[in-house]
């Protein structure tokens, strides 16, 4: 039986910063891939839906150009055709470059191309081959969620994955489940001329959380296509297409797309015939630090772990699963504060804590309207709204959700803060350009300390005395 120090299973964004990490310390290892090369962000994920929200981003700026005083706007078309073209050219671009910096120029005898299940804690099979590891690592990603009752429609309900790879946009198309990846491409699709109808079951879009911005984004998006929400949307064949229905809505679409989440791609992997502890969601337990699946040689990264499914997570975790796997003692990481980016327009995101998470009596709420932002209104999109939270004691800023443009730049503001622990009196010394969207959240952190009771060891709030 071959025998080798590290295995680790998956060559996607986990895997490769795993093996990152296990080439610093050892020669003895091996990949072991049963899909597809390339990672899920550049395959099927965040950078091909990009290309589409950036076409449909672009295009969509045509409907203000009169007012602009820019003439000719009616006469732009866009061909759907040749945005899908594309976009697959760009994503090709993309997956081409991880494979030529990873795994094309990998040794034949350090890469295996099969699916991989255990034998035992220390020993998988792959091709009809045992082979021995002292440690291993699951890296296997994840796949879209398409219950069964969906997959009878055939080729008329397709899953995020699947929507890349269509030669032609249909004329209309459901998209069920407005999380994230939902809303966005329902919104990016709408724009390049694919009459979309939202569906979800819940009432918040965007994984959202506060009420405020979860109003004012369905307020906003809904405008340009319709929503039906709080209702579970089921779908039976009908001639010209599909029937959608939702509680006392029905209507007919040539496809539907269904973005209802991922699942761990683990079904192959015969853990829970090993003794490895599942929760309720049937999947290991592990340690979100270390990676560690219990005391077990075997580490959980990426989404396969069905946990922080973001690719700046799943590289952070393929580095702790590839470092404690050579390690002679298991480390304990400290994980990033939370960012959490919807890529609408207005761009819709997520920091640090929710109100949720919260303890109301100790936490203080203030808000700041995009409408009275200069650089806002010269864009043509002072829309949205800016609300965050701070510890009513100490001013500590615990977290913020915001809807509003160019406001994936305002999270990375907000979420360093977070992570430094900075308070608001401490932001608010902050230098603040004029005009620029920086200004609105300046703007909701005088609104935040005006609620608080803290002490300023200086005359001029923005000023630390020398």
């Amino acid at each position: 039986m071959k025998k080798v120090e590290v295995i680790i299973i998956g060559s996607g964004t986990a895997g490769l910063n795993a093996l990152s990490q296990v080439k610093k310390y050892t020669e003895s290892y091996l990949l072991i891939n049963g899909g597809f090369f390339g990672t899920t962000c550049a395959r099927v994920g965040c950078m091909p839906s990009k290309v589409i929200i950036q076409v449909a981003d672009d295009f969509h700026r045509k409907h203000i150009f009169k007012r602009f005083g820019i003439k000719g706007a009616d006469n732009i078309r866009i061909d759907n055709n040749e945005v899908m073209e594309y976009t697959r050219d760009i994503r090709d671009i993309l997956v081409d470059r991880v494979k030529s910096s990873s795994t094309d120029n990998m040794p034949t005898d350090k890469l295996i191309k099969g699916y991989a299940n255990f034998i035992n804690h220390n020993t998988i099979e792959v091709n009809g081959e045992q082979i021995e590891a002292t440690k291993i690592i699951i890296a296997t990603g994840s796949t879209p969620i398409m219950p069964v009752d969906f997959k009878r429609f055939g080729d008329k309900v397709i899953s995020t994955d699947d929507l890349f790879e269509l030669e032609k946009l249909p004329k209309t198309m459901a998209v069920i489940g407005l999380g994230a990846i939902g809303l966005e491409l329902g919104q990016a699709l709408n724009r390049v001329g694919v009459k979309i109808t939202g569906f979800d079951f819940l009432h918040n879009i965007g994984g959202i959380t506060d009420e405020s911005i979860n109003k004012t984004a369905i307020d906003l998006i809904s405008k340009e296509f319709d929503m039906h929400l709080g209702q579970n949307a089921s779908l039976s064949a009908c001639d010209g297409g599909i029937k959608v229905h939702s509680g006392d809505n029905e209507i007919i679409v040539e496809k539907v797309l269904l973005s209802i989440g991922r699942k761990p791609n683990l079904d192959k992997s015969n853990l829970e015939n090993i003794g490895v502890k599942l929760d309720k969601k049937g999947l290991p337990v592990y340690n979100i630090n270390t990676m560690q699946i219990e005391d077990k040689p075997i580490f959980l990264c990426g989404d396969a772990s069905g946990d922080r499914t973001l690719l700046h997570e799943a590289s952070d975790e393929g580095k702790i699963a590839g470092y404690n796997a050579c390690a002679k003692k298991i480390t304990k990481f400290k994980r990033k504060t939370h960012i959490g980016i919807v890529f609408t327009s207005p761009n819709i995101i997520s920091v640090g804590l929710g109100l949720n998470q919260l303890n109301k009596s100790q936490t203080a709420t203030a808000e700041m309207p995009m409408g009275p932002v200069s650089r806002a209104l010269v864009m043509g999109e002072n829309k949205g709204l800016i609300r965050i939270y701070a510890d009513k004691k100490t001013g500590l800023l615990k977290g913020a959700q915001i809807i509003a443009a160019r406001a994936e730049n305002l999270a990375h503001l907000l979420v360093w803060a977070i992570e430094k622990k900075m308070t608001v009196n401490e932001m608010l010394q902050m230098p603040f350009y004029h005009p620029v969207i920086e200004e609105a959240l300046q703007g909701a952190l005088y609104n935040l300390k005006s609620k608080l009771n803290l002490k300023i060891n200086t005359p001029i709030l923005e000023l630390p005395i020398l």
